[in-house]
């Protein structure tokens, strides 16, 4: 048999050269470039800043965001929700069971929906935060404010952590203020400053509402984080968050107990109703002691969380929002 395998390879070779010659030509112009076409990085990831919109809306109040100090108040609180990584990743997994409780007070109370972005400025829908200033629960009320709008605040019983009665109490607060200011983003300015002084400086400078103030930097950033967080929270994947359903936290259910008397074992009382202590501590963060003291014969509702909610299946999460899942 002849041997054929120099001509072969005396082909594929010419083959080879041909195809060599002829992309360039093909191409023209186009040639493949990388040093002038793509940017190199020195390392192996790219970091791009997100788009600032043309405007916002907050409680159906519109944000322009042409004005410059505006649009780049705006654009450094959007690189912040969306290089913060895990925070606000944990904010959108946690919204899936924490604004279902939210929302329908807001909407009970008269308070725009969009408020529930506030509790995500003030402590990432964490319903254990506590600030080194002395603020508590998922709102961060100050011992003070909490007790002015109804809240039971002591050694024993502190309600800033019960997200029910907290919220209701934010919207007392949102709807006074609103009465003063007349704007939805002048009262989040107060709930940050306080409204003594956000008054004082409307009218030190002759403004007409806080996104125009001159303001200490916690204060004037305060707004637009706000404006940033319902941007980013309300659609991750645009920012580059891509979660699945499994990886939401559902929201927890719960039977509740009537205590109209002291209980002076709490661990004792977990016992009684088939859960640990650190399952009812969770559960009622607004307990703060070991025993409920009950000296005023006051009528609480003590939560006991189900089985369904302790022992979930992650692939079933109902999801509030689908535009925080990829799937």
């Amino acid at each position: 048999m002849n041997d054929n395998r120099p001509s072969r390879i005396a082909l594929i070779a010419l083959a080879a050269l041909m195809v060599g010659i002829a992309i360039p030509l093909l191409l023209g112009n186009h040639s493949l470039d990388r040093d002038r076409e793509a940017p190199q990085s020195e390392v192996p990831y790219c970091v791009t800043s997100p788009a600032v919109p043309a405007l916002a809306i907050f409680a159906d109040d519109t944000v322009r965001l042409d004005r410059y100090d505006l649009r780049e108040r705006m654009d450094r609180e959007l690189m912040a929700f969306t290089y913060m990584h895990s925070s606000t990743m944990l904010i959108v997994k946690r919204a899936n069971r924490y604004f279902p409780v939210i929302e329908p007070i807001l909407q009970a109370n008269g308070v725009p929906d969009d408020f529930k972005y506030l509790a995500v400025i003030e402590s990432s829908l964490n319903p254990s935060a506590r600030s080194s200033a002395g603020a508590a629960g998922m709102w961060q009320f100050m011992a003070a404010t909490a007790r002015e709008y109804g809240l039971e605040v002591n050694d024993n019983i502190d309600e800033r952590y019960h997200i029910e009665k907290e919220t209701e109490a934010a919207c007392k607060y949102l709807k006074d203020a609103y009465a003063r200011y007349g704007d939805w983003l002048t009262v989040a300015a107060s709930y940050n400053a306080g409204q003594r002084r956000i008054s004082s400086e409307l009218d030190r400078q002759h403004a007409e509402r806080a996104t125009d103030l001159w303001l200490v930097e916690e204060t004037s950033r305060y707004m637009f984080r706000l404006l940033a967080a319902k941007a980013v929270v309300s659609q991750p994947s645009r920012y580059g968050f891509l979660l699945h359903r499994e990886q939401l936290y559902p929201p927890l259910t719960y039977d509740e107990v009537q205590v109209t008397q002291t209980v002076d074992s709490l661990s004792r009382f977990a016992r009684q109703h088939g859960i640990t202590y650190a399952q009812l501590k969770d559960a009622n963060l607004w307990l703060r002691q070991t025993s409920l003291a009950n000296r005023s014969r006051r009528t609480y509702r003590v939560k006991i969380p189900t089985r369904e909610s302790m022992y979930y299946d992650p692939r079933r999460t109902r999801v509030h929002n689908p535009d925080w899942v990829v799937d």
